[in-house]
């Protein structure tokens, strides 16, 4: 009689539990993030008339269908997720910065983007060549868009320095004025790219 009164005790413990953590508090805080962060619980979707490009958090390539980098937008930061930023695949190589592969890849990035920029070894910031720890990356450094500026200027057949001001407008400061570096969103650069070619 008490191991049928354990168990019943039991199975109602799991049942409630099941039905509070299962189903009432995932519940309450979907709808607490909908209604008071409904565009970031939502991934920081982009539109452009209406139409989803992108997301603000997560990086995406600017390249052909063969992976070539295209000529005329800005690139992003390369990316280990996958086969590129892949949300369902976020990670790093995992490599030590001995690791023969890793070299190998910074080499092949850095000569491809020395072709398609113009730009000697010196001149290309780390962020160029190498992935971002979690492989999502959106952001480049200010020091690799101002390289890309002649590319996409002569690209699109726009005024190089107005591309340049366009860079230097859509860099994003320090996280509160201190953490971190600045940056650039490179979907948004683009984005604002497209308007400006238009």
């Amino acid at each position: 009689m008490k191991t049928l009164r354990q168990s019943w005790t039991a199975l109602r413990a799991l049942l409630i539990l099941t039905l509070v953590l299962g189903l009432v508090y995932p519940l309450a805080i979907t709808a607490i993030a909908q209604l008071g962060f409904g565009d970031r619980a939502n991934g920081q979707l982009v539109r452009v008339d209406g139409e989803v490009v992108g997301s603000a958090i997560i990086g995406q390539s600017f390249t052909d269908a063969e992976g070539a980098a295209l000529p005329e937008w800005f690139q992003s930061r390369p990316s280990a997720a996958g086969s590129g930023y892949d949300g369902g695949a976020s990670s790093g190589s995992n490599y030590g910065p001995e690791n023969e592969d890793l070299i190998a890849a910074i080499a092949e990035r850095r000569d491809a983007i020395g072709e398609l920029d113009g730009a000697a070894a010196a001149e290309i910031p780390a962020d160029a060549v190498t992935a971002s720890a979690s492989g999502l990356d959106p952001h480049i450094s200010p020091e690799y868009a101002r390289l890309q500026v002649p590319r996409v200027a002569e690209a699109r057949g726009l005024d190089e320095p107005a591309v340049a001001k366009l860079v230097e407008s859509m860099i994003q400061g320090r996280d509160l004025g201190y953490l971190g570096e600045p940056t650039v969103n490179v979907l948004q650069l683009n984005i604002a790219l497209a308007e400006m070619d238009k």
